[in-house]
C-alpha cells in the first residue's frame, strides 16, 4: 500500500507539474496517472488501495467541500437563491431529457435504459467544479454578480437530484416501480442535508467558544481533526438513515462548514479555511488519480462514434439549461457561457455509479459503463480547460461590488 501511495503521490504531481507548465489544468496529469497506473493499464496499485478508492476518493471530497462551505458567505448564498435552485435541477433534467430521446436511435437501447443512461451521465462533477469555484473566490473573480456562489450551490445541490433520479430508474429497469415517494426524495434529502449540517455547525461554533471561555485553548490543527471526524459522521449517516429519511451527507457537510464559519471569529473561520486548503493539496492528488484508476479505457473502444455523438447532444441540452436558467438575472452574455463551460465536466459521480447497471446485471450495462467512461474522459479535461483559459476573459475581476443576483 505504502509504495502504492508513493506512485500516487509522486507521478500525480510530476504529470500535473507537466500539465501546468503547457498550460493545461492539473487535473488533466492527475486524471492520466490514475488510468495508466490503474487496473485497466499497468496495473501498478496494490488491491489493498483499490478496495477503499470509494472511501478515500469520498474523503478528498470532503474536505474541498469543507473548504467551499467555510469560504461562502450566506448572505450570497441567500442572493442566488431563485438561479441556484434552478441550476440544481434544469440543466441535468435537459440533459437527461436528450439523451433519453437520442440514445434509442444512436446506441439501440430501449426508453427505459436511455434514461438510466442519461441519469448517470447527467451530473455535474462536484471534485472539478468546486475546487475551481474556490479559486475563483480567493481570486475576486466573478464574485461582483456572486458568480462562483452561484455555481458551487447549483452543483452541489444537481448531484442530489441527479442520484435519486438514478436510482429510480434502476429500480424500474429491474422490474419494479417509481413511486411519488422516490421523487419526493429529492427535496427531503436536500432539506434534511442542510438543517442536520447547520445544527451540527452552530454546534461546533458553540463547542469551540465554550473551551476557549474556560481556558482550554483548542488549537486549529485540532479544529481540523475535530471538523474532518465530524463530517465524516454526517456522511455516514446517510448510510446509516437510509430508507428511512433521504438524506445528503455532503450537503450537509457543506452547510456545516458554512455556518461554522459564520458563528465563529472571522479569524478562527480564515484559519481554518488556510488548513483546509493546504489539506487539499493532497487529497486533490489521491481525488483525482484515484478517479483515473476507476476508468477502465477498454469500454471506450466499443463506444464508437455514435456515444460520442450522444454526449455532444446532452451537452448542447445541459447548456441551454443552464443558459435558461440565468434568464432574468444580471449576468452578461459572457458571464452566462462561463457559467454554461463549468456545468460541462463529469467525473466523481460517473466513477461512481457507471458502473452499477452492468455489476447488477442488467442488458444495458456495457453501453452505460462504456459511455460514461468516455464522458469523463471527453468532459473534465474540457471543463477543466474551458474554466482556467476563459475565468479571465469572461468574469470580471472584484472591485466596488455591482448589481448582485
Amino acid at each position: 500500500m505504502l509504495t502504492s501511495l508513493a506512485f500516487i503521490f509522486l507521478a500525480g504531481l510530476a504529470l500535473a507539474a507537466i500539465c501546468q507548465r503547457l498550460h493545461l489544468p492539473r487535473i488533466i496529469g492527475m486524471l492520466v496517472t490514475g488510468i495508466l497506473l490503474g487496473p485497466y493499464a499497468l496495473a501498478l496499485l496494490d488491491g489493498s488501495i483499490l478496495a477503499v478508492s470509494a472511501d478515500l476518493r469520498q474523503m478528498a471530497l470532503i474536505v474541498i467541500l469543507i473548504k467551499a462551505g467555510l469560504s461562502l458567505d450566506l448572505k450570497d448564498l441567500q442572493a442566488v437563491g431563485r438561479p441556484a435552485l434552478l441550476l440544481s435541477f434544469l440543466p441535468a433534467l435537459f440533459e437527461i431529457g436528450a439523451v433519453t430521446l437520442f440514445a434509442p436511435r444512436l446506441l439501440g437501447v430501449t426508453r427505459l435504459e436511455a434514461a438510466l443512461l442519461g441519469a448517470v451521465l447527467g451530473a455535474v462533477s462536484p471534485a472539478v467544479v468546486v475546487p475551481k469555484m474556490v479559486q475563483l473566490m480567493e481570486e475576486g473573480l466573478g464574485t461582483d454578480k456572486r458568480i462562483p456562489q452561484l455555481i458551487l450551490a447549483g452543483a452541489s445541490l444537481d448531484d442530489v437530484f441527479v442520484i435519486v433520479l438514478f436510482t429510480t430508474f434502476v429500480g424500474m429497469a429491474q422490474g419494479g416501480s417509481a413511486s411519488a415517494w422516490d421523487f419526493a426524495g429529492i427535496p427531503l434529502s436536500i432539506f434534511t442535508g442542510i438543517a442536520l449540517g447547520a445544527a451540527v455547525g452552530w454546534g461546533l461554533a458553540r463547542f469551540f467558544e465554550a473551551a476557549f471561555a474556560r481556558g482550554r485553548l483548542v488549537r486549529g490543527s485540532l479544529k481540523v481533526v475535530v471538523v474532518l471526524g465530524v463530517s465524516f459522521l454526517l456522511v455516514a449517516a446517510e448510510g446509516w438513515l437510509a430508507g428511512a429519511i433521504p438524506l445528503s451527507g455532503l450537503l450537509a457537510v457543506m452547510a456545516m462548514a458554512c455556518v461554522l464559519q459564520r458563528e465563529s471569529d472571522p479569524l478562527v473561520g480564515r484559519r481554518l479555511a488556510e488548513k483546509f486548503g493546504k489539506l487539499w493539496l493532497a487529497a486533490e492528488v489521491i481525488l483525482f488519480v484515484l478517479v483515473g484508476a476507476a476508468v477502465d479505457i477498454r469500454y471506450t473502444l466499443g463506444a464508437g462514434p455514435a456515444a460520442v455523438g450522444l454526449i455532444a447532444l446532452g451537452l448542447l441540452f445541459r447548456s441551454a439549461g443552464v443558459f435558461l436558467c440565468l434568464l432574468g438575472t444580471p449576468l452578461g452574455k459572457k458571464e452566462r457561457l462561463f457559467c454554461a463551460i463549468a456545468y460541462l465536466p463529469k467525473a466523481t459521480v460517473q466513477a461512481a455509479i457507471g458502473s452499477v447497471p452492468l455489476a447488477l446485471g442488467l442488458p444495458c450495462g456495457n453501453i452505460v459503463l462504456s459511455v460514461a467512461v468516455l464522458s469523463i474522459l471527453l468532459t473534465a479535461p474540457l471543463g477543466a480547460l474551458g474554466m482556467d483559459a476563459s475565468c479571465r476573459a469572461l468574469l470580471h475581476r472584484s472591485g466596488p461590488r455591482e448589481e448582485a443576483l
